[in-house]
């Protein structure tokens, strides 16, 4: 079964927002790292933030200063604030986590932001 579920992705007008959201299931344990990643049509698939359950963050520059992401350590949850959109934005943005002891990576399907008049 899927054990990432994103949500939020739509299409929106440059110098708009979006608000993703992905879900672990509960089955998924000791979860470290929780972010995103995002792939546009003929590119190699890049980081855009993640934060560990510590708290620490780290975003790709491209997108620092307009995106914020948060956690929910109790409910398994990520989140991905995006303000001020911009075209080159568009792309399909994947869940990712990562647990510790033992190391076990995971992806969700994605979903699609378009950033378009």
């Amino acid at each position: 079964q899927v054990q990432l579920v994103e949500s939020g992705g739509g299409l929106v007008q440059p110098g708009g927002s979006l608000r993703l959201s992905c879900a672990a299931s509960r089955s998924i344990s000791s979860i470290y790292v929780m972010g995103w990643y995002r792939q546009a049509p003929g590119k190699q698939r890049e980081l855009v933030a993640t934060r560990t359950t510590g708290g620490s963050a780290n975003y790709a520059d491209s997108v620092s200063g307009r995106f914020t992401i948060s956690r929910d350590n109790a409910k398994n949850t990520v989140y991905l604030q995006m303000n001020s959109l911009k075209p080159e934005d568009t792309a399909v943005y994947y869940c990712y986590a990562r647990t510790s002891g033992p190391r076990e990576e995971y992806w969700g399907q994605g979903t699609q932001v378009t950033v378009s008049l």
